[in-house]
């Protein structure tokens, strides 16, 4: 009853409240920060409460109501709204690139130096998709980190070769980022819109849930 009550409510007022949502920094910076303001600027009775964190957060048990997820659902306590596959390609600085050359092949990548997501070794091995079919290359790197805000702007800085979402880099090709070997990316992670399951979402979080749908995946398709 209290549900409806708050239904009915909701159906004659103008959205309002709080809306509690997590991601990655990256996905924070890269995709939510600009539609976010694009939906603060058409709901503006409606707050938005973001929370940057590479943990998973327990959405039920810590009260947020909608997070950006990359890769398979595993809790059957949330609900999965599919965006897309998030891909990487290789990205280096134009001035690193003039110094080093550019890569004809993906078995030439194992030639250069690289910026590595994660690596306590100073090595990887990217696998990549492209023409001649699935490949392979061990790269090697003297800087890694855990945080791929951070990846980008080193390999900008032109430290070399990286890998990174092809989402996150349009609009600086040619500037500070050039793709390398275009035709290659890896395979498709899936990016998911996740929420708890409920009988009653309130106005606000559906609004903002069917605006993230609406406008994120065609960023994923650059």
């Amino acid at each position: 009853m209290d549900e409806a009550a708050a239904a009915v409510s909701e159906l004659q007022d103008a959205p309002h409240g709080r809306v509690r949502i997590t991601a990655a920094a990256d996905l924070g910076h890269w995709l939510l920060a600009p539609s976010l303001v694009r939906f603060a600027t058409r709901y503006p009775e409606v707050q938005i409460e973001v929370s940057l964190t590479q943990r998973i957060v327990d959405l039920v048990h810590e009260g947020f109501d909608l997070a950006l997820r990359v890769g398979k659902l595993a809790d059957n306590r949330l609900v999965a709204r599919a965006l897309g596959p998030v891909r990487a390609g290789i990205f280096a600085a134009p001035r690193y690139l003039k110094r080093r050359g550019r890569p004809r092949s993906v078995a030439d990548v194992a030639d250069h130096d690289c910026v590595l997501f994660r690596s306590v070794s100073g090595r990887a091995v990217w696998e990549l998709v492209g023409p001649a079919g699935r490949q392979k290359v061990e790269v090697r790197g003297a800087v890694a980190a855990d945080d791929n805000e951070f990846i980008r702007e080193a390999a900008a800085a032109g430290q070399g070769l990286t890998l990174l979402p092809i989402f996150a880099c349009y609009g600086r090709e040619k500037d500070d980022l050039q793709r390398v070997l275009p035709e290659y990316a890896t395979v498709g992670v899936p990016l998911q819109l996740v929420y708890p399951t409920a009988r009653f979402l309130p106005k606000r979080v559906v609004l903002l849930r069917d605006h993230l749908v609406n406008e994120l995946p065609p960023l994923l398709k650059v």
